[in-house]
């Protein structure tokens, strides 16, 4: 797969909503939800070459925390866990991918905008394509130096075990939740 020319410029497919799309044809709406206030999940997973073939690196981890993530910003994936890894092993088989970087994305879309999310179509997509190490081979080898982040995430705080596109607004759709709640009860 050569992204040479953008990712957008890919011959391959998409699983779609259910379904395998050819990659230039995957393509959702500029009043997106997701695009304009960052509500959506993700993952990002690799697929290695063995001896067997690639090999997805913790498959069911990452789609766990896929759908934990979801549910903690109230996003109800359409699809089960398993459908979602069956999409993720055929998208790198239709693909010819030895190797393989893998996005899993659940996202709102287009029905409408502003905080609240509850009438919008839930999406669902699994890309994959080739994307090298960062590292060189021979870091491989030779290993490489770390440092430890000075960040620390909350103990027994969901969202920063998330991986949700955008916190700042993952608070406030919180918060006009918990008003809406709060008026209906």
């Amino acid at each position: 797969m050569d992204t040479s020319k953008g990712l957008e410029n890919i011959d391959g497919v998409v699983w779609f909503d259910g379904q395998y799309v050819d990659w230039k044809d995957a393509k959702v709406h500029v009043l997106t939800h997701t695009l304009h206030y960052g509500l959506g999940v993700f993952e990002g997973v690799r697929a290695y070459s063995t001896t067997q073939g690639p090999t997805i690196f913790r498959l069911k981890d990452h789609t766990d925390r896929l759908f934990e993530s979801a549910e903690t910003v109230k996003l109800k994936i359409p699809y089960s866990k398993d459908e979602i890894n069956k999409a993720q092993i055929e998208v790198v088989k239709k693909n010819k991918l030895e190797e393989a970087y893998i996005r899993p994305m659940c996202f709102y879309g287009s029905e409408g905008l502003g905080l609240r999310a509850d009438n919008l179509k839930v999406h669902c997509i699994v890309a994959a394509w080739y994307w090298p190490s960062y590292l060189s081979p021979e870091l491989y080898e030779k290993g490489i130096k770390v440092k430890l982040s000075s960040y620390t995430r909350q103990r027994g705080n969901k969202v920063s075990r998330s991986k949700a596109v955008s916190y700042t607004h993952l608070r406030a759709h919180e918060t006009v939740l918990d008003l809406v709640c709060r008026l209906l009860l």
